[in-house]
């Protein structure tokens, strides 16, 4: 599941992609640029050429994806890096739990957990950031 941005705001909201438009951003991400065709005949016959293009057409208007033309085609490119996208929708994700969690402790608790259970290494770089984040809000003052 992949989430988009709305443009127009400071602080640009993110809701959910479908299904569809989050594989082929993935597919895009993996290729760089690429038109209709190709990523129609990646998938073909699943879907149909007008399903693909008229998608690829809804993610340029939603701003994820730009385009160039080229004779009769348009060819696409991400407008923002599988990377950075994550980080935006992990951003959203953790600003939603923090707002509609009854007890930040246990949030915080939570995600501590989560953590630890994934990679022991992800709780080092964890202490690693809130130290850095300390050392900067103290020299701000």
């Amino acid at each position: 599941m992949w989430l988009k941005r709305k443009f127009g705001a400071p602080q640009a909201l993110v809701e959910q992609l479908g299904a569809l438009e989050s594989e082929l951003m993935e597919r895009i991400w993996a290729r760089g640029e690429t038109s209709v065709r190709d990523l129609h005949n990646e998938i073909a016959p699943r879907l149909a050429y007008t399903t693909v293009m008229t998608t690829l057409d809804r993610l340029f208007k939603k701003g994820l994806l730009d385009r160039r033309a080229l004779g009769r085609a348009f060819y696409y490119t991400p407008t923002v890096s599988k990377r950075d996208y994550n980080q935006q929708l992990a951003q959203h994700l953790f600003g939603i739990a923090v707002e509609e969690s009854g007890s930040k402790q246990a949030l915080l608790s939570c995600f501590v957990d989560y953590v630890t259970d994934a990679d022991r290494k992800l709780l080092d770089d964890l202490d690693e950031l809130v130290k850095a984040k300390k050392r900067t809000l103290r020299l701000s003052k």
